[in-house]
């Protein structure tokens, strides 16, 4: 059985990728498990801070595809600071009702990446070419393998426990925590010779 059921699906996808700039099968999969999250809690996108996102991806590598598919869902951003990375390096999210104290974690099933390196995208990807000088047909390709897959082949879905979440207070003095003084003078951490 699959997670999409309805056209709106398809167009928060078509969306998302416009968001992240190129179309991508990590990309899609974040949208598939934000999707299969918010609808196990059942709520929806994030207007403000009312949910929280655990990305579980690492740094610089496709991880941050699955970031962008995440934040777009689920409303949760870093602009908004109501998502952060565990840095793991696994394509899984936790996403908290702050309000109602629950939680749940989705975690990417990799079945299908045998099927995805060989797509002409991901040879393409492995030798360096950028995704935006890859034919859209093979963007497409890819994305259709994470997308028409049945939710069971590529995600499981943990059970929604209570989580409470308690939210660090906003620092609104624009620099200030990150000013050093020097001399008297407020200046920034790399010009006052102080460590970060």
């Amino acid at each position: 059985m699959s997670v999409i059921t309805t056209d709106d699906d398809t167009t928060i996808l078509t969306d998302a990728l416009a968001f992240h700039g190129h179309k991508c099968w990590a990309s899609t999969a974040g949208v598939r498990l934000g999707l299969a999250a918010l609808r196990e809690l059942g709520v929806s996108r994030a207007g403000a801070k009312e949910l929280h996102a655990i990305i579980e991806i690492g740094d610089y590598h496709g991880g941050m595809c699955f970031g962008d598919g995440i934040q777009f869902t689920t409303g949760c951003t870093f602009g908004k600071g109501n998502i952060e990375k565990s840095r793991e390096g696994k394509f899984a999210v936790t996403l908290i009702d702050k309000a109602a104290g629950r939680a749940v974690r989705v975690a990417y099933r990799p079945t299908l990446q045998p099927q995805i390196k060989a797509t002409p995208f991901m040879r393409k990807r492995a030798a360096g070419v950028p995704a935006s000088q890859i034919p859209d047909e093979e963007q497409t390709e890819v994305v259709h393998l994470v997308w028409d897959a049945s939710a069971e082949a590529i995600m499981s879905v943990g059970a929604v426990e209570a989580r409470a979440w308690s939210e660090p207070d906003e620092v609104v003095r624009f620099a200030e925590p990150y000013l050093r003084v020097v001399e008297g003078t407020a200046v920034c951490a790399a010009c006052s010779g102080y460590p970060r």
